[in-house]
């Protein structure tokens, strides 16, 4: 009776312990539980993350293979322009070069003729006197030589005829004309603008010609110069040096103008372009 007795109670004993250690194994494995769920949710989250930029990455490799084969094809059609204008690019280097050597050429002329203007004037200028040089003005004036010769010394009062006190100084000019064989001869005419009076001349325009002509015919019948290189023109009162409301400025404006220039065909020769070439 003892034994059975004891036996049963160790059996409840035994019973108890089995139960506390069932219910702390149960409270770890639900904490681990918990543990595992949010691991779950988090790696699910990163997952639905990783796949959102995969996508993302994708469509721009897609856009860029899609820029990438547009400059491809820009490039590629640049090179074939570059190609088919490589003639064009290498005449216009040609012409750009030919240009560059005729504008050198052009220096070159326009120094040589400057420094014949420069001779020229100098020696017509130490050929006068002190006297003639109060009433002749020389000056060169963009590669072109003026000599610009007094009325009241030039003509006779009122008159297209040339007075005797120029004859030396014309004989003077005339010997410069013709030892610059390379240069034309324009004779210029002007007044002042008050208006002729003599019967056999109508106005300004007659008087400017007339002297003009005057002069011409004098270089050439009594100074010897060749009369293909010599030209007579008038403007009358319509190129003024200054104004006409005074005295001083009428005898200014009253004047005859020797215009020594270099010769055109020769001038051309000079550039190497003859006129017909450069139609």
């Amino acid at each position: 009776m003892k034994k059975s007795v004891f036996m049963f109670s160790l059996a409840v004993v035994s019973l108890m312990m089995t139960s506390c250690v069932s219910k702390k194994e149960l409270v770890a494995c639900q904490e681990e539980n918990k543990a595992l769920q949010a691991n779950y949710v988090e790696t699910k989250e990163q997952l639905a993350a990783a796949n959102a930029r995969a996508t993302s990455l994708e469509q721009q490799m897609k856009q860029q293979a899609r820029s990438t084969a547009a400059l491809q094809r820009s490039l590629d059609k640049s090179l074939t322009n570059a190609n088919q204008n490589n003639v064009s690019i290498d005449k216009l280097v040609d012409q750009i070069n030919e240009s560059n050597k005729y504008i050198r050429h052009l220096v070159d002329v326009k120094s040589k003729s400057d420094s014949l203007n420069m001779v020229l004037t100098n020696n017509l200028t130490r050929s006068l006197s002190k006297e003639e040089l109060k009433e002749v003005d020389v000056q060169v004036l963009k590669g072109v030589v003026y000599v610009s010769l007094n009325d009241n010394m030039l003509y006779k009062s009122g008159s297209y005829e040339i007075s005797e006190r120029a004859g030396e100084t014309l004989a003077k000019i005339a010997k410069i004309i013709t030892d610059y064989k390379d240069y034309s001869v324009l004779i210029e005419g002007n007044t002042d603008n008050v208006p002729i009076t003599r019967e056999n001349i109508r106005n300004n325009w007659d008087l400017s010609c007339l002297r003009a002509s005057s002069v011409v015919q004098a270089l050439q019948t009594k100074y010897g110069v060749d009369p293909k290189r010599l030209t007579a023109g008038g403007r009358g009162e319509y190129n003024p040096l200054t104004s006409n409301a005074t005295d001083a400025g009428k005898s200014r404006n009253r004047r005859t103008q020797i215009i020594i220039t270099p010769k055109l065909d020769e001038f051309m020769e000079l550039l190497g372009q003859a006129p017909e070439e450069s139609k």
